[in-house]
């Protein structure tokens, strides 16, 4: 039978399909758990940087305000 189909032995059966799909899913599993961890962090820096742009534009909105009524009153 070797002779007659020399890949024989190259061929998945269907515990090797079974095998490769369970391994394949646990690998999916660990990387959903990396990329929620990864997501996370991404809205905690995002968060951050919410807050600090609102820092600087808040005062410079009030400071432009300030601006223009100065220059109001010099016209």
């Amino acid at each position: 039978m070797e002779e007659r189909y020399p890949h024989l032995p190259e061929l998945a059966t269907q515990g090797h399909v079974r095998e490769s799909e369970l391994r394949l899913q646990k690998e999916i599993e660990r990387v959903r758990a990396e990329l929620k961890l990864d997501i996370e962090q991404v809205r905690a820096e995002v968060a951050r940087t919410k807050v600090d742009l609102l820092k600087w534009i808040v005062p410079l909105m009030f400071a432009q305000v300030a601006a223009i009524a100065a220059l109001v009153k010099l016209l």
